[in-house]
């Protein structure tokens, strides 16, 4: 059963998309709620992260992914001129589900929580990215399709109610990207909306995802601040069964 996204006052886009597959769809829902931006904001300044803050997160990282490493490279080299904090080569990372502060889960639930996730029923599968779009805080590559993720996001949240952790938002708030660059200011959208324009005509990037990471992720406090981690557990996904279509062929 697939779960239902809704209207969320902390999901940007605020409204889901009426297709959670077609790629066509997904990336101009995410074009479109990109440029109804008026005013970024400083992504720095978001409530909830206090100093020296430490996190647990089930992520998606990217470590191996070179084709992807060099799609982002180029839209980053693109984009210097808005001077954004770029995401790092190793801090690439789709953020799936919060599962409490370090503070809050002891390492029992963690130890529960990876033995809950290495019996899911899950697959592998693949996804892409497309450059570019945006949000209120960031610049960041769509993600199609998004019906896996929001599969991973759901089965996620229920054994972290089961391990008894605090958890994040709710599936039905879940909206995939993948950030490329921090705005670290108050700015208008719209030089920023019309220099990532020219950088949507590339052809999107293919990712195999066959795992899931458990993280402890905080935030580095340098004149050029990012995400870091280190891994927990790492969950590997069930192999495949039978033939995927999920994605065209022809991409990078």
């Amino acid at each position: 059963m697939t779960p239902e996204l809704d209207v969320h006052p902390s999901a940007f886009p605020l409204h889901p998309p009426s297709d959670l597959v077609d790629p066509g769809l997904l990336v101009d829902h995410d074009w479109h709620a990109f440029t109804a931006v008026e005013q970024m904001t400083n992504h720095w300044e978001r409530p909830g992260w206090g100093e020296g803050q430490r996190a647990y997160y089930w992520m998606l990282t990217f470590p191996e992914a070179l084709h992807l490493l060099d799609r982002t490279r180029h839209c980053q080299n693109e984009l210097a001129h808005l001077s954004m904090d770029p995401v790092p080569a190793d801090g690439l990372h789709v953020t799936l589900t919060r599962v409490g502060s370090t503070d809050r889960v002891s390492n029992q639930q963690l130890q529960l929580l990876a033995e809950l996730a290495e019996q899911l029923p899950e697959e592998s599968f693949r996804i892409a990215a497309h450059p570019l779009a945006g949000s209120r805080g960031a610049v960041r590559f769509t993600l199609t399709p998004w019906l896996p993720l929001v599969r991973l996001h759901a089965a996620l949240c229920a054994i972290g109610r089961q391990a008894g952790v605090p958890g994040g938002k709710p599936t039905v708030a879940f909206r995939p990207h993948l950030g490329i660059q921090y705005n670290n200011r108050e700015r208008p959208a719209a030089p920023v909306v019309e220099s990532v324009a020219r950088l949507r005509t590339l052809a999107p990037v293919s990712l195999e995802i066959n795992r899931v990471d458990l993280v402890e992720l905080w935030r580095t406090t340098s004149s050029s601040p990012a995400y870091r981690w280190r891994v927990v557990r790492s969950v590997a996904l069930r192999a495949r069964s039978g033939h995927d279509a999920s994605l065209p062929g022809g991409l990078d």
